[in-house]
């Protein structure tokens, strides 16, 4: 094995999984602190998917592919991610009156993450391959990018009703996809490059839906002058987070 080879495996196990055990630190806290804290990485998890998908995904998508079928891809990303909801809640719910909750933007943000988290594999990947330096300062802007996404993630699941112990091993297994990926990356570059922006702008699809459709109308169900200036401040800190630690 190469030298190369095995500091991006290292990298790959950093930028994903290492990101989520970081995240999941909040994990430590008591019963109590744990609730209050739920809420408020709701709140940031809109900012950071907003951020995401608006000055990350679809910005670099448009880099290397032609805007309108970025666009198209996000359309079709939004339609596909609707009818998985619907799929979810069917499951979900036991009868026809049952509401849509939290409890569909659990799978749906573990699903929309794997792509996401795929995708910084390859880029990884693609930086080590170009020099072990370029590759170890990817490394780092991509754990600065995913440690805040990852903290909110933690905060839809838990909120969803998620155990802690569960919600840190379906995260860990949704951040893995990074380090797959990458290593398929590594070795077979050229046919990876050229998925990079359909699945950037699918991944952006998801994320719009998940920001929009779930944990928007969920903050909603709070109207006071207190949380509701809260809640702007989060989302606010959410993108200004991912425009500063996302930036090349």
């Amino acid at each position: 094995m190469s030298e190369s080879f095995l500091s991006t495996v290292v990298a790959l196990f950093l930028g994903s999984v290492g990101s989520v055990l970081l995240a999941g630190l909040i994990l430590l806290l008591k019963e109590r602190q744990l609730h209050r804290v739920t809420h408020v990485l709701t709140y940031l998890a809109g900012g950071t998917l907003l951020g995401s998908a608006l000055l990350g995904m679809i910005p670099e998508a448009s880099d290397m592919m032609e805007i309108k079928k970025v666009l198209y891809v996000v359309l079709a990303g939004i339609i596909f991610f609707f009818v998985l909801e619907k799929i979810i809640l069917w499951r979900v719910c036991s009868d026809a009156s049952c509401e849509r909750n939290l409890q569909t933007a659990a799978p749906m943000v573990l699903f929309g993450d794997a792509f996401h988290n795929a995708i910084d594999g390859v880029i990884i990947a693609s930086a080590f391959l170009t020099s072990n330096t370029f590759g170890w300062v990817v490394t780092l802007a991509v754990i600065f990018h995913e440690v805040p996404q990852e903290l909110g993630d933690f905060g839809i699941l838990l909120k969803s009703g998620m155990k802690r112990s569960r919600a840190l091993l379906y995260n860990a297994l949704s951040g893995a996809s990074a380090l797959i990926f990458g290593i398929v990356a590594y070795f077979s570059l050229n046919f990876a490059k050229s998925l990079i922006p359909y699945a950037l702008a699918f991944s952006a699809a998801g994320f719009l839906y998940i920001a929009l459709a779930d944990l928007i109308p969920e903050m909603h169900r709070k109207t006071s002058f207190k949380e509701s200036m809260v809640q702007i401040f989060f989302i606010l800190l959410g993108i200004m987070l991912i425009y500063f630690f996302g930036r090349d």
